[in-house]
């Protein structure tokens, strides 16, 4: 079974091993790379996504998308987890390639609408590009197979504030719009990310299977695994970009469960996702009025690095 994809990203370290993924996996047709502010800034996930085509042989569509979050004031790039190329500031190649003339939006409409109910979008960033779509497109709900977004946390906490995860903080406005769009959507967030570990191990098999390409995602892995064990006193790095394709190919792994969803977009909780699990009641209604979305909540977390690792190997 196939699964063409729109792989919608900011590519820092963890997103970079994800598009690897999904440029050698035999299941996944990529049908482009729509790059997002994030990790980086909206120039170099552009360069990033085109190089790390480029180093795998692959003429992939790469359309840029959105600079900054719609509402609030865009935060710096955390250049101390990703570099300040997103990279871990390895050197890296030029780029030949150009981008897509259209904007992110546009060529995710456009796609979309080529190949009504075949598309699943897969989200790894702030995912204003998917905002944005929809407002180009409102039908677009109705034409996608599916979205599968890497953000948020409903148990876990947060990572870049006590409730918030980074992708939903960065612009919880978009955040908001597209997680009760209606659309058939799943969320991989931090609840099973963060029980992923990619060790060096598993790097250096990586490496070893992906010739050019695996230079740039080993290099890059050290930085970030410095980061983690001086953070999280972890030794390796959380996969998460990665297990959003887990999901989409390897769902036995996972266990989801169907809700409401939401996000605080101001105040000091700004970013939280607030998950009503479907048929339960609380005191008011106004939680469960969302449409409903599923959540992966666990995770067989060993088996998903081996699946990536096997893939990249």
């Amino acid at each position: 079974m196939s699964h063409p994809i729109i792989f919608d990203t900011d590519p820092g370290v963890d997103d970079a091993q994800a598009i690897a993924i999904a440029l050698r996996h035999p299941e996944i047709e990529l049908l482009g790379l729509t790059t997002t502010y994030g990790n980086v800034d909206i120039e170099t996930a552009t360069h990033n996504a085109l190089l790390l085509s480029e180093l795998a042989s692959r003429d992939i569509p790469v359309a840029q998308g959105a600079a900054g979050p719609m509402v609030k004031p865009r935060h710096p790039a955390p250049a101390h987890i990703h570099g300040a190329n997103g990279l871990g500031n390895i050197e890296l190649p030029d780029v030949r390639g150009k981008k897509d003339l259209r904007s992110a939006a546009q060529f995710i409409v456009d796609t979309v609408n080529e190949r009504p109910g075949e598309i699943t979008l897969v989200a790894v960033g702030p995912v204003g590009n998917l905002a944005a779509a929809l407002q180009l497109d409102p039908g677009l709900t109705e034409k996608v197979k599916r979205v599968v977004i890497m953000g948020g946390s409903i148990r876990e906490g947060g990572n870049v504030t006590p409730v918030a995860e980074a992708n939903m903080f960065n612009d919880p406005h978009a955040a908001q719009r597209v997680l009760t769009a209606g659309w058939p959507l799943v969320l991989v967030g931090l609840d099973v990310t963060h029980r992923c570990v990619l060790t060096q191990e598993h790097m250096q098999r990586i490496e070893a299977g992906q010739g050019e390409l695996g230079k740039i995602l080993a290099g890059s892995y050290a930085f970030y695994r410095d980061f983690y064990r001086e953070f999280l006193g972890i030794d390796g790095c959380c996969p998460h970009d990665s297990c959003a394709l887990a999901w989409l190919l390897r769902p036995e792994l996972f266990t989801t469960a169907p809700g409401h969803l939401s996000v605080v977009t101001d105040g000091i909780a700004e970013g939280q996702t607030l998950f009503a699990p479907e048929g339960r009641g609380f005191i008011q209604e106004r939680w469960s009025q969302t449409p409903l979305a599923e959540v992966c909540l666990e995770v067989d977390g060993e088996a998903v690095v081996e699946w990536i690792a096997d893939t990249l190997s």
